[in-house]
């Protein structure tokens, strides 16, 4: 045993040689301070077996673990860390954090032994007191004793621990010693996918809602009924389902894989354009101008069959999306895209005027048709959104107060800064077609957005353009979601859009989770994407 002014002096030079950490703290050391001696500092990639470390030296304090996202705060330790190994299992506090345990288990080779008494090797999985009524996905993750344990409120926040603990062992690394605190800024990381132009196979999807789950996105935006094809098997109306497409068994197995990595799958029936499949089997609902002319996928809702039919859509998908939230759609309706829709669409005209008074527009018309949909999804207690261009300024009727806009664009005409929303005192989710939109073909403009633009500029207050709203909007913005839109479908294969999307889903995470700068600079995240998987 060496005195205990010599461990210290060893540990001052541990210190002075560079050790890094986010804030520091070191565990109590037992008796002289020197590190168990059954345990070797992580020095390779090899296996955790190594000889007794020499009793004159100590363990430099732990750095920080790389991860997607980067964790929010480690306080580092003195210690060998940790590493899976034979014997070691995993084990819970509470009977409801078994699927999350068996997870893990099976992905780091462990064994799962239930509510058995935890000991060393192990990875312990307990819930805490939780005394907040929102939505809490906050985790804490100690490595000490050559243990792992990770507490939360929430099974959610277990998991994401569990996330955080599986990127730091791959590859042989070892979870570093110390205490993770971790939680993310913005409540909705999502991802969405037009599986309407595009048909993605249900195998395609279940890899995504895999990857998703691994980076702590929890929302899966499902677009699937647009002009060109409705994907999904209906017993309402099977006369507008498109060849390809998604059984409800396979959307069910979808549902329930997703459930199992805590996303929540946000399905959208766009109305009252993008109808495009369903007036392919009711052609009498399509909207024409006083010359005939159609309008591209829009319904004529002044016709009663046409709330029919989309109510009827809605209610059947409610029941097979049992999920926390609902988009409406509401964008690009070809009716307000003329210069004078009153004079085009006088059949629109009269009825908004019946309906709403002698002053109402047609654009009133529609921000009635956004509310009879939310009142159709009300009792199915949903979080309600819709796109930013189905709202309108002025008018004599008001989208309803409870619908959140997903802002994607300041491009469209008449289109409104988000900060008009934010004033009216409206949550916002940010869907930013500058930075967050993949539309397949470029076409119209667009480019394949970069991951490394997103990482190196973006933020969520980055809703339009490239310009941010003033910082006080912060809290009305509810997270944000990176798209994908098939509008040229046939310019790349699933493949290729998996890869395509592969670092921008990263970066786009890393902002949501925490919107600061980061501290890495993008050449070493991509060398971390390629560590972590």
């Amino acid at each position: 045993m060496i005195p205990r002014r010599a461990a210290l002096a060893a540990a001052a030079a541990a210190v002075a040689a560079g050790a890094v950490a986010l804030t520091v703290a070191v565990w109590p050391d037992a008796g002289d301070g020197a590190p168990p001696a059954s345990a070797s500092p992580p020095s390779d990639n090899k296996s955790a077996a190594a000889p007794t470390p020499s009793p004159t030296k100590s363990y430099p304090l732990s750095e920080a673990p790389a991860t997607i996202p980067a964790v929010r705060e480690h306080s580092a330790a003195r210690g060998p860390g940790w590493k899976p190994q034979g014997g070691g299992r995993v084990v819970v506090g509470d009977d409801e954090l078994a699927d999350e345990g068996k997870l893990l288990a099976g992905e780091l080779k462990l064994k799962y032994a239930g509510d058995a008494g935890p000991r060393k090797g192990d990875v312990e999985l307990a819930l805490t007191e939780d005394n907040s009524e929102e939505r809490d996905e906050s985790y804490t993750l100690s490595v000490k004793g050559q243990r792992v344990k990770i507490t939360a409120p929430e099974d959610v926040g277990v998991f994401y621990g569990t996330r955080t603990l599986k990127q730091e062992v791959r590859d042989g690394r070892a979870a570093p010693e110390g205490v993770v605190r971790d939680r993310p800024a913005k409540p909705q990381r999502g991802f969405m996918i037009d599986i309407a132009r595009k048909h993605f196979d249900a195998k395609w999807i279940e890899d995504r809602i895999r990857e998703l789950g691994d980076l702590k996105y929890n929302q899966l935006g499902l677009h699937f009924s647009d002009d060109q094809a409705f994907r999904i098997e209906s017993e309402s109306h099977p006369e507008i389902v498109s060849r390809d497409h998604l059984t409800k068994a396979q959307v069910r197995r979808i549902l329930k894989l997703a459930a199992s990595r805590h996303i929540t799958v946000v399905p959208e029936i766009d109305s009252p354009g993008h109808l495009g499949a369903v007036i392919a089997a009711h052609p009498s609902l399509q909207l024409r101008d006083t010359r005939g002319v159609a309008a591209r996928g829009a319904v004529d809702i002044s016709k009663p069959l046409a709330a029919e039919i989309v109510d009827d859509l809605l209610e059947e998908y409610a029941d097979l999306f049992p999920g926390r939230y609902w988009h409406l759609g509401a964008d690009e309706y070809q009716a307000l895209t003329v210069g004078n829709p009153e004079a085009s669409y006088p059949q629109l005209a009269s009825a908004a005027r019946e309906k709403y008074g002698p002053d109402a527009r047609v654009q009133d018309l529609a921000t009635g048709w956004l509310n009879d949909r939310a009142e159709t999804m009300r009792p199915y207690e949903r979080g309600l959104r819709a796109w930013n261009d189905g709202f309108f300024r002025g008018g004599v009727e008001k989208a309803d107060d409870d619908i959140d806009v997903a802002y994607w664009t300041g491009k469209e005409i008449g289109a409104r800064e988000p900060a008009e929303y934010l004033k009216d005192g409206r949550n916002v989710i940010n869907y930013n077609d500058e930075y967050l939109y993949y539309v397949l073909g470029q076409p119209n403009a667009f480019r394949y957005p970069t991951g490394q633009r997103i990482y190196e500029q973006w933020t969520p207050l980055v809703i339009r353009g490239t310009k941010p709203v003033d910082a006080r909007y912060d809290d009305q913005i509810l997270g944000g979601s990176f798209a994908v839109w098939c509008d040229l479908a046939g310019s790349q294969t699933q493949e290729q859009v998996a890869q395509g999307i592969r670092m921008p889903l990263r970066a786009t995470v890393q902002k949501l989770w925490d919107a600061r700068k980061p501290a890495m600079p993008w050449e070493e995240f991509v060398k971390l994407a390629d560590q972590v998987g």
